[in-house]
Order: C-alpha cells, then structure tokens, then sequence
C-alpha cells in the first residue's frame, strides 16, 4: 500500500484536516460528486478507507459498493450513523475520535442549561429590540441548588457533572450500571431520575439501544420546573412529545444542541421563549475540531502503516 491510498470521503471533515488529509492520500469526495456511483465504480476493485462523520456515517450498503473496504474512520466519537455489525460481519475496522471533544460538548451542555435557565438569548434580544428602554426584563430561576440528572455517566456525562457541581447542584444519574468510583446518586429508571430531577441533561450514546430512552413519561415527570438539555442525538428523545410539552407549558424549558431531522427543527420551538437552541456546535471549536480531524488522519496513517488503529470502536 502506497503513501498515496485511495479514501472515499463520504462526508466532510474539519476544512484544515481535510486539506491535509487530500494533499497526503488519493481522496475522492463522495459527497460532493456529480455522480457518485460512477465514483465509487472506479474506486471498487481498490479503495480500503472510506472516512466519514459522526452525521453522516456510511450504511451496509455504502460498505457494500466497496468490496476491499477494510478501515471505516470516523471524525467524531458517535458511530451510530455507522452499521458496526455490518462492519464486523465483514472484518472492516472501525475508529472514531474519543476523549478529545469530551470538555467542549460539557461547555455546550452547560452553556445551554444556564441560558435555558436564565433566558440568556431571550434577554439578548430584549436588550437589541430596544425594549429594556420601555420596560424591565423580569426574573428568572435559578441553576444554584438543582437537582441535574445525568443520562448516561460517560466521558461526557462526568464532566457535565463537574461543573454543575461547580454551580452547587445536587447529581443523579441514569445508566445500565451503577458506577463505583463516583459518589453521585444512582438511579436504574430513568422516570424516577426525571421525578427527581429539575434538571435533565442527556449525553448518552445514540443508537438503537437509547433510542427516545428520554420518553415522554420521564419528560412528564420532570415537569414545570424541569429544563431538559440535549447534546446527545435527536434520537435519544421523544421529540414530538417533547414539543408538546414544550408548547403546554407541562415541561419548563430546554437546551438543544441536536435534533431528529438536521438542520429541520420542529417550527414550534422556534417561537418559545423557554427554549434555547443551537446547530449542532457541541465539538465545534477550532482547537477540539483540530484535534478530532487529527485523530483521523493518525488512525487513516496507523492503517496504512499497517499498525494498530489510534482509536479503534
């Protein structure tokens, strides 16, 4: 295998890593040609390495287009857009980008808690449309003393709770195991995390496993007060449920960073003061994107190498 593989780009990755990836190996973009599967007929009968997104991820029939497919990488760290049994069936390794993004997306989480919490874009455009001048803001809640739960205590789910801790908030958490080294309250159904909670923040693995896991009962159960967050997937939440407890008033507010259909966000959210929402930026810096994209390019290099993957799934 030559310095010069060919990679089946079918998604994009961060445009600085992307550069360095093109000027290093034969990369085709899958995603951007005017006749893909003219590209990939070119490509069958040699192309190994397919890299793709976490969004974007590659089906058993994409795999399939490519019979000596043999590594998947994958710039992010969910792979639920990705057949993995399909991939095991057929012996193609898997990587993904772990561990690097794990403070920012915690940042996200917060950011979107707080400003759910404290109205922060609300007040923002109060204070643009001119309208502090003929009237005050209000009150709004608090974060200080809340109850946060936690849907799966990860990477991701740890540092989200170091921080709220950092804001006086009382912990609990939903997982399929209790964790031993951590002292935060365990709860093994996540409709009694929800009753106790006033906050609910999902940063669970999307997939089959945790799909709509946050259902309209736990949703229910957190109630009024409750400020749900999601920097997880769409997936991991009964969104309709979601909006129409949203839109009711039976659910408090939100923090989105994810949603089912991307970019399409449910037209009702975008009227609500209680909801605040972002495109999908949990990761999305310059530092945590350089290093995932790099993380790419040396899983893409260990293969080549024929060494063993950085970060294999």
């Amino acid at each position: 295998m030559t310095s010069k593989a060919d990679i089946l780009l079918m998604g994009p990755i961060y445009q600085p890593k992307l550069e360095e990836l093109e000027s290093a190996y034969a990369c085709h973009r899958y995603w951007s040609s005017e006749d893909p599967e003219a590209l990939v007929a070119s490509l069958s009968g040699r192309c190994e390495i397919a890299v793709t997104n976490g969004g974007r991820g590659m089906s058993a029939a994409e795999m399939d287009m490519l019979p000596k497919l043999r590594l998947i990488a994958c710039f992010g760290v969910g792979v639920d857009a990705i057949d993995l049994a399909h991939a095991r069936s057929r012996g193609i390794a898997v990587s993904n980008t772990p561990e690097v993004l794990t403070e920012d997306v915690a940042d996200m989480a917060l950011a979107l808690l707080l400003a759910a919490v404290r109205r922060v874009a609300q007040g923002d455009r109060f204070v643009r449309d001119g309208r502090w001048k003929r009237a005050g803001f209000g009150i709004t809640r608090s974060l200080q003393g809340r109850r946060v739960g936690i849907v799966g205590l990860g990477r991701i789910g740890r540092a989200i709770a170091r921080r709220c801790e950092a804001f006086n908030c009382e912990i609990g958490y939903f997982g399929p195991n209790r964790k031993d080294d951590v002292d935060y309250r365990y709860f093994d159904d996540i409709v009694a995390l929800a009753e106790w909670s006033n906050a609910l923040v999902a940063a669970c693995p999307g997939g089959a496993a945790t799909n709509r896991i946050v259902s309209r009962e736990a949703l229910r159960a957190l109630g009024a007060d409750g400020i749900f967050v999601n920097i997880s997937r769409g997936s991991v939440v009964d969104q309709p449920s979601m909006v129409e407890l949203l839109v009711s008033g039976a659910l408090g507010g939100a923090g989105l960073d994810v949603f089912d259909d991307e970019p399409n966000v449910p037209e009702q959210l975008l009227a609500l003061d209680t909801v605040a929402l972002q495109p999908h930026q949990g990761s999305a810096t310059h530092p945590t994107r350089t290093a995932m994209g790099q993380l790419v390019l040396d899983n893409v290099a260990a293969f080549v190498a024929g060494r063993a993957l950085v970060t294999p799934v």
